[in-house]
């Protein structure tokens, strides 16, 4: 397994010029984890944007092909990281190992879901509306559209999901299948599980030939507020608490530019018990709710959040 620097990946190349040092936790323990990771300075928040820029107009241009040649890599990369990796992961997230073995497999699933879409190339939602130049009472002008990538997208990775919501999850699979370079900000409840998934990304670049800025990594608590607000970040994507979620679209409609927020923030999940069911099997729905809180160390989105019960 490559050795864990903790430092940001920035076009390309690793930095970490800050001295905010960062560690993450055995979460099972809460022992510190032998690993410290640099918080991204406001510079290396801008280098990181500006990559992600640079490459932008050579990204977007590539073949639809192309893109998807870099993530079925990426999704070959993912599905070579083996025990010693899911190791790291169920250290920083307390999660069980077939939990992880089996997210990892979804993970990579995802990249060669959107990989086929590309192939597909229906997602350009192409349209021609031909010119009627002798259309009563106006001609009409030959119409042309289709669907482009936006611009560097900002993705916040998911503490619930370490690696399908997060490094390499969803977001980041469509943001780089639409022709969106990434700026990831990793999550600092596993941030060795984020650098050994973005060294896999930056190797399925490397092999494909992709542009140095195609994917960027930053570490640290203060850096999202500066990422959201870079002019150059076309969209942002999230995954997380409603209070950190609203924050963000707060931010990015704020922006003399405003830009869209794709987050799915939080849930409650009322769960309805009626006075015959708890009767009949009382003990069994006790025994299934508490088993539903606390699946997955309590962190799946599926949750009962509110318990109503019916006196009579």
């Amino acid at each position: 397994m490559p050795t864990i620097t903790g430092q940001n990946f920035i076009g390309g190349q690793r930095s970490g010029a800050g001295s905010v040092h960062l560690h993450s936790v055995d979460a099972s323990t809460g022992e510190t984890l032998p690993y410290t990771f640099v918080q991204a300075t406001e510079a290396e928040v801008n280098a990181a944007v500006g990559a992600a820029n640079s490459a932008f107009p050579a990204f977007r241009s590539l073949p639809a092909t192309r893109r998807a040649e870099f993530l079925e890599a990426i999704a070959d990369e993912i599905d070579a990281l083996g025990d010693d990796f899911v190791a790291i992961v169920c250290r920083e997230t307390a999660l069980p190992a077939p939990r992880i073995q089996g997210e990892r497999g979804r993970t990579s699933g995802q990249m060669r879901l959107f990989a086929n879409v590309l192939r597909r190339g229906d997602f350009y939602g192409a349209r021609i509306d031909q010119a009627l130049p002798d259309r009563q009472p106006l001609p009409r002008a030959d119409l042309r559209q289709c669907r482009i990538g936006v611009g560097p997208v900002a993705v916040f990775g998911a503490s619930n999901f370490p690696l399908a919501f997060s490094t390499a999850g969803g977001d980041t699979a469509s943001a780089l299948a639409a022709g969106c370079p990434v700026v990831f900000k990793a999550h600092s409840g596993h941030m060795a599980t984020a650098e050994q998934v973005a060294l896999a990304i930056v190797r399925a670049a490397e092999r494909t030939a992709m542009p140095a800025g195609v994917f960027n990594m930053i570490y640290g608590a203060g850096v999202g507020a500066a990422l959201v607000k870079h002019p150059a970040i076309q969209a942002v994507g999230f995954t997380g608490s409603l209070s950190g979620g609203r924050a963000l679209c707060d931010m990015a409609a704020a922006r003399p530019q405003p830009i869209p927020v794709f987050a799915e923030m939080s849930s409650i999940n009322p769960v309805l018990v009626l006075p015959q069911a708890l009767l009949a099997r009382g003990e069994q729905i006790a025994r299934e709710l508490g088993g539903s809180v606390m699946l997955g160390a309590g962190q799946f989105c599926t949750s009962p959040g509110l318990v109503l019960g019916i006196r009579s």
